[in-house]
């Protein structure tokens, strides 16, 4: 496995907060969600960020430090899509982990070098039309699950969506 790849966290409770390593204020909390949002005909959301240019994801964004995962998953699919989940929003159970790129990691308390990721599911019938967070996301669009897997940027999304791909498809088709 490579420096880059996630890995799974061995033995975690899901939805369990990360004992944190510096108080809300100063430092972000090294808590991130992961929100794979999708149609039933099988169409995966990206987001293109502001910045880097050409940067594609699902929604995703850091927990504060009073919030549980299934309380950030709410917040940042309504702060960058619009959508409001409510009870469809579907835990994985399913936290991985991964090194905070070095021009990030002033954001964080001294020390800190990986973040935790919470992952998260919300199906809709049919495609919504998106609401990007100015100076976040430049647009989205709507990938066959295929196509979305190999155009998103981050290990974590890539590893995600092929999941989705699975229960389309089944495991003899991949």
């Amino acid at each position: 496995m490579s420096g880059d790849r996630p890995r799974e966290i061995a033995g975690e409770t899901p939805g369990a907060p990360v004992a944190p390593v510096a108080g809300p204020g100063r430092y972000k909390r090294p808590e991130s969600v992961l929100v794979l949002v999708y149609t039933r005909a099988g169409e995966v959301l990206l987001l293109e960020r502001a910045r880097p240019r050409g940067f594609w994801q699902s929604v995703t964004g850091s927990l504060e430090w009073s919030e549980t995962p299934a309380q950030a998953a709410e917040r940042e699919l309504f702060e960058e899509t619009g959508l409001r989940a409510g009870r469809a929003l579907v835990d994985l159970h399913r936290s991985v982990q991964f090194p905070i790129v070095p021009p990030w990691r002033a954001r964080y308390a001294p020390g800190v070098r990986n973040n935790t990721e919470h992952w998260f599911r919300l199906e809709l019938p049919g495609r919504r039309t998106i609401r990007c967070r100015p100076g976040e996301h430049r647009q989205f669009r709507w990938l066959p699950i295929p196509v979305a897997a190999q155009r998103a940027s981050s290990w974590t999304n890539r590893d995600a969506i092929p999941d989705l791909h699975r229960t389309y498809t089944g495991p003899e088709h991949e």
